[in-house]
């Protein structure tokens, strides 16, 4: 039985069921190649599955003083399509009294519901995975111009190189801190030397 906050063993063990996590050998658009193929809503469109992972990154989150004392008046935003079911399941389980969610629209971060300066409660940013932070880093800023206050952050998967903290104050809560690894040229590429299958995915 899984327990209410996974080990990262035991996370990665889910993605891998749901074919969220898949090895083999990849190349992305950019023609950076890698061993590790992540589609995290692959692992979302199971509820059991959905809940488990969304429980226990509330849990992890819930522990921080500044977000247990402010509940249940906080909001959850997600900083793309992908963290959405993240934060359904994340604010159903603080019952947070808010949900909102960004996209990128013509080269810009922006909600995707009509919100005025001061109607957002305090936030926690939570996302699916975090591969660079820069999504994170552009959500952080149409919070602020909004007047609210970011006082939590929460991924399931968060590939090392990426930020720890959202500025000083706010730590990245994770349950998966993933070593992610990528090749600029197939000279330098493992799988490549072995002649490998390549598969070419999307992101």
């Amino acid at each position: 039985m899984v327990q209410l906050i996974p080990t990262p063993d035991e996370v990665m063990d889910i993605l891998k069921r749901t074919g969220a996590y898949r090895e083999g050998h990849f190349v992305y658009p950019s023609g950076k190649h890698t061993p590790h193929y992540f589609q995290m809503p692959l692992a979302f469109r199971y509820y059991d599955t959905a809940r488990v992972l969304a429980v226990a990154l509330s849990r992890l989150l819930r522990v921080e003083k500044e977000i247990s004392s402010a509940l249940p008046k906080i909001a959850i935003i997600s900083p793309g399509p992908g963290g959405i079911p993240v934060a359904f399941g994340v604010r159903e389980a603080l019952s947070a009294e808010q949900i909102y969610w960004a996209e990128r629209e013509e080269g810009q971060r922006m909600f995707r519901q009509y919100v005025q300066n001061g109607e957002v409660n305090p936030c926690i940013i939570v996302d699916d995975i975090i591969r660079t932070g820069g999504a994170l880093e552009e959500t952080v800023k149409i919070v602020e111009d909004l007047g609210a206050k970011v006082i939590g952050c929460g991924t399931i998967v968060r590939f090392k190189g990426a930020p720890e903290r959202l500025g000083e104050d706010v730590p990245i809560k994770a349950l998966v801190e993933f070593d992610a690894k990528y090749y600029d040229s197939g000279d330098a590429c493992a799988d490549c030397k072995q002649n490998a299958p390549v598969e070419h995915v999307r992101f």
